[in-house]
């Protein structure tokens, strides 16, 4: 199911939408535009409302992440070329970051990761479908589901990319190997110097 929504007397007018994974799982993402300083306050509302717990910020800062954490929500920084496509360390961020809130999000509880870049219809959409897709969709599939609401989000490349995506998160660990692990296999990193260079999220 893909929903969009918003208060009718917010001043964001349509610019955020709500996606809700399909299947079984209750994970959801919220895709935007990019916020300002003026305008936070109207978007932390929409983020209570959706019980947000992070916000991925694909783009420069353009507002104080402390207000955010004054709430609960956690800001992270997951920055890439705008336009372009995400290079693996970014990509084995954001899974597993899908990975934890997936598995502590259920049905009374539903837990929303909202994306953000500064239109909101290329790398934050692209974070989302590669989510969807590791959570079961056809990569195809996946792209036409968050174009349903976010109308004219991917570029070519990006829609080329994500055809040749390949899951990884799903296909592992029905194996019984450890999503970590298979993070680790897919991304080769593994040597204590490589293992360095990983940002890991907390």
């Amino acid at each position: 199911m893909v929903s969009s929504y918003l208060r009718s007397d917010s001043p964001l007018g349509r610019m955020l939408s709500l996606i809700e994974t399909p299947g079984s799982s209750s994970l959801r993402f919220l895709i935007l535009d990019c916020p300002t300083e003026s305008t936070l306050s109207y978007y932390l509302e929409e983020f209570k409302r959706s019980n947000v717990t992070h916000v991925i910020r694909c783009c420069q800062q353009t507002y104080s992440a402390a207000r955010l954490a004054q709430e609960n929500i956690q800001v992270i920084d997951m920055p890439f070329k705008d336009g372009g496509l995400p290079p693996p360390p970014i990509v084995h961020d954001w899974l597993q970051l899908v990975d934890k809130q997936e598995r502590k999000s259920n049905e009374e509880n539903p837990i929303t990761i909202a994306v953000h870049c500064v239109a909101g219809l290329g790398r934050a959409p692209v974070l989302v479908a590669i989510a969807l897709i590791e959570l079961g969709m056809e990569p195809l599939d996946a792209v036409e589901f968050v174009r349903r609401k976010r109308r004219g989000a991917f570029n070519k490349p990006q829609i080329a990319y994500l055809d040749q995506y390949k899951r990884s998160m799903r296909q592992k660990s029905s194996s019984g190997t450890s999503f970590k692990s298979s993070l680790g296999k897919m991304f080769r990193f593994g040597s204590k110097k490589q293992e360095a260079e990983v940002v890991t999220i907390h």
